[in-house]
């Protein structure tokens, strides 16, 4: 017999946000299962912020429906909310409480909430746990929102940039955090743009462009078929008429990623392309500062998405 599969968490279909004459979020779907983390990403501007604060209740959508443990989320009562924790970017505490003060007071609104002394010293806040929020660091304020929203071992998570603004050491805690809260049956929605995190992380992401659901699917489904192509890096950088030459000599295309970077497309990354690369810089007095073969990531696939979104491909 088969095992059902249990209800969506979270349940977006068909949101539709406009200001003015503007459609910011144009049929948006999504779902989100317990023990599930689902990662929404796209540039600035893709519609990110207002689906995440929809499904966060602080906004209405115009059209379609949205609903967070079975009811929509901005009409839900105080019980239901208790039930899903909030990591907002811009934080929103009193810069004159500590920590410890401010978990404290959110313990206080939760029948079961975690020890908030405990949990300062898991999100490694422990040092800073009486200093006042307007002190604390970039990423010890995300730390502190982090906590704020596993305080009442919710059901759901709602996280809008998790990692930004940590350190190396911090963001690795995250992750483990976000990972025991999955495997405990937590739904977890998170937006980000630290690729590296969301690829170690998500179960699924879903990409944003221009208000649309460009693509969706686990990290295999995404940069499934991605051809391997060279990147390299320059002392200083090519004008247009060095890269057609350089094209021309190897038979391929060196598009410009950023002044002093290229990637060659239409070559598979081979030793003699490689060496023909280089044999052209060293000829033209170029030095080689970087060079390596990419493809199959999900940055690559994510950077395919979007560039084709704005080169306008269906």
């Amino acid at each position: 017999m088969t095992a059902a599969v249990p209800a969506a968490a979270i349940d977006v279909e068909g949101l539709t946000k406009r200001y003015g004459g503007r459609t910011v979020v144009d049929g948006v779907s999504l779902q989100v299962h317990p023990g599930e983390l689902v990662a929404v990403l796209g540039p600035n501007g893709a519609g990110k912020s207002t689906t995440v604060e929809t499904i966060e209740g602080y906004r209405r959508g115009d059209g379609g429906t949205v609903r967070v443990l079975g009811e929509d989320p901005a009409a839900a009562g105080r019980d239901h909310r208790a039930r899903v924790g909030l990591m907002l970017q811009s934080g929103g505490f009193d810069i004159r409480a500590r920590p410890l003060e401010t978990l404290r007071q959110y313990a206080a609104f939760h029948r079961d909430p975690l020890e908030p002394a405990a949990l300062l010293s898991l999100v490694g806040l422990d040092t800073v746990a009486r200093t006042p929020y307007k002190r604390l660091s970039g990423g010890e304020r995300q730390r502190l929102g982090l906590a704020v929203a596993l305080i009442g071992q919710p059901e759901v998570l709602v996280l809008d940039e998790p990692t930004a603004g940590m350190d190396p050491e911090a963001r690795a805690a995250t992750r483990s955090l976000l990972h025991e809260r999955r495997a405990d049956g937590a739904a977890i929605l998170l937006t980000s743009h630290e690729l590296a995190d969301v690829e170690r992380l998500a179960d699924r992401i879903v990409i944003l462009v221009e208000g649309r659901v460009r693509a969706s699917g686990t990290v295999a489904d995404l940069t499934a078929g991605l051809r391997p192509r060279l990147r390299f890096g320059l002392d200083q950088p090519l004008d247009a008429a060095a890269r057609a030459d350089l094209g021309s000599t190897i038979q391929a295309t060196a598009i410009e990623l950023e002044p002093g970077r290229y990637e060659i497309a239409g070559a598979e990354p081979t030793p003699a392309l490689l060496a023909a690369v280089s044999g052209w810089c060293a000829a033209h007095g170029r030095l080689v500062t970087e060079s390596r073969s990419v493809g199959g990531t999900l940055e690559e696939a994510y950077l395919d998405i979007v560039r084709g979104t704005a080169e306008g491909e269906p």
